[in-house]
């Protein structure tokens, strides 16, 4: 709330009493609320109207400049970027860093504005000129709220300076107002801990007269991309070796660039390689924050949001090589054991394109993840409380239980649409799956082979047929409980979002629940059934290395015995990634060839084509399908964050 201490026309008894109470200290007659330019009263003013400008001259970025709302009220930034890669990855021994202490050094674990760039990462606050304050007066200012989480800065002398208890500014300042930056120093993490909320008070003493002026501000909200906005760059892990497998990933990696030029987008992949963790699309979630800055132009930050799976290393290569300028790396740890490991892979949070429905309104989209509700066993808590806390995002959790890696991804995505809502919701059809294989075989189609992929050395392909496939005692049982939990997941995005049936774009798609093979040290390893593995091929080893199947080995499956467990059958067509508006890239389907073509291909494209897509296939059936993932596990995107965020599409 504005408060002006000691300046009121009528200095009642009891008004005054009040203020005293408050920490004010009252002695001149009070200021008109928003005191003009030249007047003796302090004024402060930050960009409330998000505009770039923070207004000192009129009464523009007057309005809310005590409170906060997602459509107005100062934004700063969270500065955790590197602008000038500072931050050590090693001590002085060359020992690599803890988590902890990569994780705890940013721009703003420092009291310096480190260069231009680092400025440009402040939220601007200025005095109104006080051109009347006589000598000997003075200023001071002090962060009432989240002081904790904020540094303050001053421009004086054509330098940033923090600002400390000890500052005074000088009646020259305040006479010619004066510029002031501030930071956040982490995200929203715990809104108990810290709601997000800083508020500056300025006080102005000239002799027994003292007043006061105090904004608000906000940090930016910690924000996911969704499908409309543009993908820039890819990114994905580069195995290094030279076995088979290695050669098969590192192939897989030269074609994923030249389709990702193809769509028109004209930056270098990224590529993660050290660790040789594959799943790039479940170590990390790509996120942002943004504040209009001087000019009105957008200051945006990348985010790169770790796992909650701090054992696995991949994570950190975000603060080796990907942190720097504009771009930061957040990780969450909850101080318990996860529920279930998996569901904390980011290939488990997908995001909803901005919607309003039934009274609410997401403008930045509206976050999904998945849960067992079999179990109860649901996503990093830690990481659910930060997300929820932003405040524009609110997760919602979907039935993940029938799936074995327990992913989103695997079943549902958000496709770009020339509609009035701007999106529709692509959805894994597991009926349609099994219908295209039912008119196969009744066009007398059943001994065609289910699978059209070659094999490879030590891994023959696999042989079973149409006929086979439909006469498997689980197949069609297992697709047919995919089919109701898929549609009881779309009931509730259908209710969250109100999406109609024609805005959803069906995809065939088979599942099949988990099989055993036998590694080279006679371990059994899972991997989806039907694929005829053999018994210790030597592929088996790689998978139970690189595939999901590594991070499922340790779970302890007791509470979900009861719960059939899936992975895709066919490559899950929908676990894809959306390259452009009108570019989808898919896992290649290898399905059954009939009269020369793949039934599964034909009926994919068709459906994407319908929706308004263009569909190009990449192989991924050793390096993913068969680790229980595809393309988009093996992927992720960093997509445009230019547009105003509390404005929506």
């Amino acid at each position: 709330m504005r408060t002006r201490t000691g300046i009121r026309r009528n200095p009642a008894g009891p008004v005054i009493a009040a203020l005293v109470a408050a920490g004010a200290v009252c002695v001149t007659p009070l200021s008109p609320a928003h005191a003009a330019p030249g007047t003796t009263s302090a004024d402060l003013r930050v960009d409330t109207g998000r505009d770039g400008r923070v207004d000192v001259q009129g009464t523009t970025d007057t309005a809310g400049e005590d409170s906060w709302s997602t459509g107005r009220g100062a934004v700063m930034l969270p500065n955790i970027d590197d602008d000038t890669k500072r931050c050590r990855t090693k001590d002085a021994k060359g020992k690599p860093l803890s988590d902890a202490r990569l994780a705890a050094c940013n721009d703003a674990s420092d009291t310096k504005v480190n260069g231009s760039a680092d400025a440009a990462d402040l939220a601007r606050i200025r005095s109104v000129p006080m051109a009347k304050v006589p000598k000997g007066a003075h200023g001071s200012l002090k962060v009432t709220a989240g002081a904790k989480y904020t540094r303050l800065f001053l421009k004086r002398g054509g330098a940033w300076v923090p600002v400390t208890a000890k500052t005074r500014l000088t009646p020259k300042e305040l006479r010619a107002g004066v510029e002031f930056g501030i930071e956040a120093t982490d995200v929203i993490r715990d809104p108990k801990k810290w709601d997000g909320r800083a508020v500056v008070r300025l006080t102005v003493t000239a002799g027994k007269r003292t007043t006061s002026d105090q904004v608000t501000l906000r940090v930016a909200p910690l924000l996911t991309h969704h499908h409309l906005q543009k993908a820039q760059q890819v990114m994905v892990t580069r195995v290094p070796g030279k076995g088979q497998w290695e050669r098969l990933q590192q192939k897989f990696v030269r074609e994923l660039g030249k389709e990702v030029k193809r769509a028109g987008i004209n930056q270098p992949l990224i590529t993660f390689d050290k660790y040789g963790d594959p799943w790039a699309q479940d170590f990390v979630e790509p996120a942002y924050v943004s504040m209009t800055g001087p000019g009105g132009r957008r200051q945006v930050m990348r985010v790169m949001l770790r796992s909650d799976q701090r054992d696995r290393e991949a994570g950190r290569e975000l603060f080796e090589k990907v942190r720097g300028r504009n771009v930061g790396v957040v990780q969450a740890f909850d101080r318990s054991g996860p529920e279930d490991w998996t569901l904390n892979s980011m290939g488990n949070l997908e995001t909803i394109p901005p919607y309003a429905h039934a009274g609410r309104s997401y403008p930045a989209g509206r976050i999904i993840q998945g849960w067992r509700k079999d179990t109860g066993e649901k996503p990093s808590k830690a990481v659910r409380t930060m997300l929820k806390a932003q405040g524009l995002q609110d997760p919602l959790l979907l039935d993940t239980s029938w799936l074995s890696v327990g992913h989103v991804d695997e079943f549902v995505q958000f496709l770009p649409a020339g509609t009035p809502r701007g999106w529709r919701i692509g959805i894994a059809d597991p009926q349609a799956g099994l219908k295209l294989l039912r008119d196969a075989q009744k066009a007398g189609h059943g001994k065609t082979k289910m699978f059209s992929v070659p094999g490879i050395k030590g891994q023959p392909a696999p042989k079973e047929t149409i006929d086979k496939a439909l006469a498997s005692r689980h197949l069609v049982a297992d697709n047919e409980m995919a089919a109701r939990r898929i549609e009881a997941n779309l009931a509730i995005l259908k209710r969250e979002t109100g999406v109609t049936d024609a805005e959803v774009v069906r995809v065939p798609a088979l599942y099949t629940r988990d099989g055993e093979a036998t590694d080279t040290s006679g371990d059994e390893v899972p991997v989806p059934r039907l694929t005829r593995m053999g018994g210790k091929a030597p592929l088996v080893d790689t998978l139970r290395e690189r595939g999901q199947q590594r991070w499922l080995a340790g779970r302890d499956g007791g509470k979900a015995a009861k719960t059939v467990m899936t992975s895709a059958y066919v490559p899950g067509a929908v676990n894809g990634v959306v390259l452009g508006p009108d570019r989808y890239l898919a896992p290649r389907q290898w399905g059954p060839v009939v009269a020369g073509k793949d039934i599964f291909t034909e009926a994919v494209s068709a459906a994407y084509r319908r929706a308004g897509l263009k569909v190009s296939y990449l192989d991924d059936w050793y390096t993913y399908h068969l680790g229980m993932g595809e393309v988009h596990c093996g992927t992720n995107t960093l997509r445009d964050a230019n547009a105003a965020w509390w404005k929506g599409r």
